[in-house]
C-alpha cells in the first residue's frame, strides 16, 4: 500500500480502524464456507457514511479496487477479495446503529453494519416485527441483505428484501453521498434508484443505511411439524393452506430426511419431533386461531395428505423444531464439502425438478447423497449433492461443472433461477453467462460501466469488469 493511500486512510477512520497485520485482516479474507480465500492491502472499518465516502474516494484516485464486507457471511463469495491482494475491504461492522423507530409509520431507519437479530429486537421493542428471518441472523448484516436481496423463511408472507425497503443511502463509486432515506410508500419522481442497489452484491455503491417496513407483531403462533410423503403432497398441501389461511400462513419449509439426518448426527441437542418419513413440512400460523389449525390438520391427516404431526405446545418447542431447519446448513458444514446449489422454479413445478435431477444425477454419479430443502412457499430450493464417503466425495467434487450443468439446465428448462437468494458472487460470475440472455448481460454490464467506469467496486463479481 503506498504512503499516500495509507495517510488518506488513517485520516478519514482513525490508525485503529486500518487493520494491515496478516492476524487482524484474516477473519475479513476468507468466505464462511472456506471455500474462498483472497488477500488485501488492508481492512478499513468506517465508523459512518462520511467515512464511508472518504474511503471511496482515496481508494478511487489511488486506482484501487474496493471490496464491501457486511458480516461476510456470503455463500458465493461475494464479500471475499481476490488473491491478487491490491484491493482494500470496507467492513461496515462499526456502522451499527439504529438511527430511527417510526412506529406509526410502520419503519425502522438502520444502518447497515446493523445485524439482522438487532434490528429484529429494536423492532420487537415497540410490538413491531421486521419479518426478514434467516439462519445467520446473528451474524450477518443488513448492508449484506440488501446487497444480495436476501429472503429466508418468510418470503411466502412478506417478500424478498427488496419488498421490505422503503428507502436507502449509498456511497457511490465516485464517493458521492446519495441520500434517499425516505419512509415513503409512494414515491413516484421517476426511477425508483433504490432497486438498482439491492441484488447488486456492491458492485454499483456501497450500501450505508436503509428505511425498512415494520408489520404488527403477531399475538399468536402455530408451528408444525409434519410427515408427509412427497414433495408433490407438499406442494398441494401447501396451496390447501394458503386457501384456508391465506395471509396467516408466513412459512412453509421442506426438509428431506437426508437433511433431518445430518442435524440429528452433528447438531448437539437436536431429537426427531415425530416418526420417520421420507419428507417433512415445517408450516408457521400468525395469528390464526390455533384451534383452527389443529381442525385443519386433522383434515389433511384424516385425508392422508400428513403422515404424522406434531403441533408446538409452547414457544421453546416451536424454537427446538425451527433449529432443525435451520441448522441444516451449518451440519453440512460439520459433515464436509459439498456441491451446492440455491435455485429457483415456480412452486408448481418443484416436484418435476427434483424428480428429474435426482434421476440424471443417480445416472451419471451412482451413489450420490442429495440433501434438499428450502422454502417451497416461493419455489426456492437448497439442493446441495454428496457422496458419503471422504475418499469418494474429493473424487465427486471434481465434478462439479457437470453437475452444474445437470442441475442448472433442469432449472434452466423450467423457467428457473440459478440463483434465488444466495447471488452470484464469485461462484456464479461465469455460470450466469449461460442462463441470462445477451441483451440481459450487456444492461448490467451497462448500468455497471455508467455507475463504475473504473471497475474498481467489487471487481470479479457478478458480469463485469475484473
Amino acid at each position: 500500500m503506498s504512503d499516500t493511500l495509507a495517510a488518506r486512510l488513517v485520516e478519514a477512520v482513525g490508525a485503529a480502524n486500518v487493520l494491515v497485520d496478516a492476524a487482524d485482516t484474516a477473519p475479513f479474507l476468507t468466505d464462511w464456507r472456506g471455500r474462498y480465500r483472497g488477500a488485501a492491502q488492508c481492512v478499513v472499518r468506517p465508523g459512518n457514511a462520511g467515512e464511508v465516502a472518504a474511503v471511496v474516494r482515496a481508494c478511487i484516485e489511488a486506482g484501487v479496487a474496493i471490496v464491501p464486507q457486511g458480516g461476510n457471511t456470503s455463500l458465493c463469495g461475494a464479500a471475499t477479495p481476490d488473491e491478487t491482494g491490491r484491493a482494500v475491504v470496507v467492513s461496515l461492522g462499526r456502522m451499527n446503529r439504529i438511527l430511527a423507530v417510526d412506529r406509526q409509520n410502520n419503519t425502522i431507519s438502520v444502518e447497515a453494519g446493523c445485524t439482522l437479530a438487532a434490528v429484529q429486537d429494536a423492532a420487537r421493542a415497540v410490538d413491531r416485527l421486521f419479518p426478514l428471518a434467516l439462519a445467520s441472523e446473528g451474524t450477518c448484516q443488513i448492508g449484506g441483505n440488501l446487497s444480495t436481496n436476501a429472503g429466508g423463511v418468510q418470503v411466502l408472507r412478506y417478500g424478498n428484501t427488496r419488498e421490505l425497503t422503503l428507502g436507502l443511502q449509498v456511497v457511490l463509486p465516485s464517493g458521492e453521498l446519495w441520500d434517499g432515506l425516505r419512509g415513503l410508500r409512494k414515491d413516484n419522481t421517476g426511477y425508483d434508484l433504490k432497486h438498482l442497489f439491492i441484488g447488486a452484491e456492491g458492485t454499483l455503491g456501497i450500501i450505508t443505511a436503509a428505511v425498512l417496513k415494520l408489520y404488527p407483531l403477531p399475538k399468536t403462533q402455530t408451528t408444525c411439524w409434519l410427515n408427509i410423503a412427497s414433495p408433490a403432497v407438499a406442494v398441494d398441501l401447501l396451496n390447501q393452506a394458503k386457501s384456508t389461511f391465506d395471509a396467516q400462513l408466513t412459512a412453509f419449509e421442506l426438509v428431506s430426511e437426508a437433511s433431518l439426518a445430518l442435524v440429528l448426527q452433528h447438531i448437539p441437542g437436536a431429537t426427531r419431533p415425530a416418526a420417520a418419513s421420507p419428507w417433512y413440512v415445517l408450516a408457521e400460523f400468525s395469528d390464526a386461531d390455533p384451534a383452527a389449525v389443529e381442525g385443519w390438520l386433522g383434515e389433511q391427516m384424516a385425508a392422508g395428505a400428513v403422515a404424522d404431526g406434531v403441533i408446538a405446545a409452547s414457544e421453546a418447542q416451536a424454537k427446538k423444531l425451527w433449529a432443525l431447519r435451520e441448522n441444516i446448513s451449518e451440519a453440512q458444514k460439520i459433515e464436509g464439502v459439498s456441491i451446492k446449489h440455491d435455485i429457483a422454479v415456480p412452486v408448481s413445478r418443484i416436484p418435476d425438478f427434483l424428480s428429474t435431477a435426482d434421476a440424471e444425477l443417480a445416472a451419471a454419479f451412482p451413489g450420490i447423497r442429495v440433501v434438499a430443502f428450502g422454502h417451497v412457499g416461493d419455489g426456492n430450493l437448497h439442493y446441495n449433492l454428496s457422496k458419503p464417503g471422504a475418499q469418494d466425495n474429493a473424487v465427486f467434487l471434481a465434478s462439479q461443472a457437470e453437475v452444474n450443468r445437470i442441475v442448472h439446465d433442469t432449472v434452466h428448462a423450467l423457467n428457473g433461477s440459478i440463483s434465488a437468494e444466495h447471488g452470484i458472487g464469485q461462484l456464479k460470475r461465469e455460470e450466469i453467462l449461460r442462463y441470462k440472455s445477451a441483451t440481459e448481460i450487456a444492461l448490467m454490464q451497462t448500468i455497471r460501466q455508467a455507475l463504475d467506469p473504473r471497475g474498481l467496486m467489487n471487481p470479479g463479481k457478478l458480469p463485469g469488469p475484473g
